[in-house]
């Protein structure tokens, strides 16, 4: 077959004409039919191949960015003139506060971070391209300011924003929201009434101020008093935003620095309720317990109950507090001081019923026991009431005392009357006998009693007197610590 055959067929199959449906026929047969078809199949063949060779037309935008990127460095910082200095303008907006972190000495914190400057290579006139003024570009193809926070430790969980928007006058526009651990220097002595101060400190890495210069985009005021995206139904109340710029020097040259305060307080309520209260209330229960009797063992028993309620609610409330490796917390020193005082209040009960149950035999051998009696009795008990409660049981008062005497010289008339009865009867001496000596067991009875009743009174006085001492120091400390607490949650 001929080259022209061989076109002529590449023709029909190009027409959509199939070859297989054709009429067995002749070689010449076929070059007639191709050659009275050929008028037909040329048009249709030209507007092929038009529509092969044809390229699409780019638009507007394409043909905008492969313009401003065409040439550009991002490498370069985006000035004609290398002495114009680029200024970074910057603002914050913070959004919530999620962790204080005492014994990292870290905030974490969720902002929303704009910074504008102006790149002089992206400029364009809006009429030559459809009238478009503003178009979003990646920012890893552009320049970037180095801009960093001083105070960052971590970048948390922030989203990758990709690309920034550029207007036709050059103006870049980064926004993104940003999730930062920063590291701040956190005071917990006060929790849960603390305050805390952590900074923010934006400043460029490597450029100095005559390169890199940062200023705000909003007036400083209207950024310190901006609570409107901030999540205030959690712990944190958000006070205040204040900041000031500043240049500092290091080394040759000057560095622009523009440092936020975010000043939160936190709120107590939750800890109030779930820690100070039940503690409170453990204590005012302690205090009741000194009007159980002392003569039973029910104190003790109620006091060793109360101290074991105490430390389990301590060690379940351990989580609760924070953690600080420099300073401890004015409320763990509270709760440590509680246990202590329920300790004293325990062995103070102890004490006093040993004492109430020793007796007087048993105090005269225990000398810590007998000194702390003198002491006390010497400055609330007459003198003669002591003297005779650590020597005899001779010590009453002066009626009961001079009963005694003549107690005494009745029974040795009797008795004298009793040996000059050497001729009466066997019988009546007998009962005479009988009747002295029921006589000196009656009065050695009413002597012993009235003895311990001056023990027991002096027992009670000495734990009454040790209740308003502990009581006292009790009612100073908690009232100097909610003093305290007040005064700072008012600040």
């Amino acid at each position: 077959m001929t080259l022209g055959k061989k076109l002529s067929l590449s023709l029909l199959v190009l027409a959509g004409i199939d070859l297989k449906r054709l009429p067995e026929a002749s070689e010449d047969s076929v070059e007639m039919d191709l050659q009275m078809d050929h008028e037909k199949t040329d048009s249709s063949h030209i507007w092929v191949a038009e529509c092969i060779l044809e390229k699409p037309k780019r638009s507007a935008l394409n043909q905008l960015t492969r313009s401003l990127l065409r040439n550009y460095n991002n490498g370069v910082r985006p000035v004609h003139n290398w002495t114009t200095t680029t200024t970074v303008s910057i603002d914050l907006i913070l959004q919530s506060v999620l962790d204080v972190d005492g014994k990292t000495q870290t905030v974490t914190t969720s902002i929303w971070y704009r910074q504008t400057w102006t790149d002089e290579f992206l400029v364009w006139d809006p009429e030559d391209f459809d009238g478009i003024t503003e178009i979003s570009l990646s920012s890893d193809a552009i320049w970037v300011p180095d801009v960093i926070v001083t105070e960052f430790v971590d970048d948390g969980k922030s989203p990758h924003i990709p690309y920034v928007y550029v207007d036709s006058s050059g103006r870049v526009k980064n926004y993104r929201p940003v999730q930062v651990v920063l590291a701040c220097a956190l005071d917990m002595y006060a929790f849960p009434f603390d305050k805390q101060n952590c900074s923010l400190t934006f400043r460029s890495w490597l450029h100095s101020v005559s390169e890199v210069n940062l200023s705000w985009m909003r007036d400083a005021e209207a950024i310190a008093q901006d609570k409107r995206q901030f999540m205030n139904d959690g712990e944190w109340e958000l006070l205040a935003i204040p900041s000031h710029y500043r240049q500092v020097h290091y080394g040759d040259s000057h560095y622009a620095h523009i440092q936020f305060h975010v000043l939160i307080r936190r709120r107590p309520l939750l800890y109030v309720v779930g820690l100070l209260i039940p503690s409170l209330f453990l204590m005012l229960v302690d205090v009741i317990s000194f009007y159980l009797p002392l003569g039973s063992g029910t104190r003790i028993a109620f006091k060793i109950s109360i101290l074991l309620g105490y430390t389990v609610f301590r060690v379940n409330l351990t989580d609760e507090l924070p953690a600080s490796a420099l300073t401890t917390p004015l409320i763990g020193v509270y709760f440590v001081v509680c246990m202590a005082l329920l300790m004293l209040s325990l062995i103070k009960s102890i004490v006093v019923v040993k004492l109430l149950h020793h007796g007087e035999q048993g105090v005269r051998q225990m000398s810590v026991s007998a000194c702390l009696l003198h002491t006390y009795a010497s400055s609330h008990v007459h003198t003669e009431t002591l003297e005779g409660a650590l020597t005899s049981t001779a010590a009453l008062p002066t009626e009961e005392l001079e009963d005694e005497l003549s107690l005494e010289g009745s029974l040795e008339e009797d008795l004298a009357s009793l040996s000059s009865l050497q001729d009466a009867p066997s019988g009546l001496e007998w009962l005479l006998q009988e009747l002295v000596s029921l006589r000196v067991g009656l009065s050695e009875e009413d002597s012993e009693g009235s003895a311990q009743a001056q023990w027991l009174s002096l027992c009670l006085k000495l734990d009454l007197f040790l209740f308003r001492l502990y009581l006292l120091v009790l009612v100073v400390y908690t009232g100097t610590l909610l003093l305290l607490w007040a005064s700072w949650s008012r600040a």
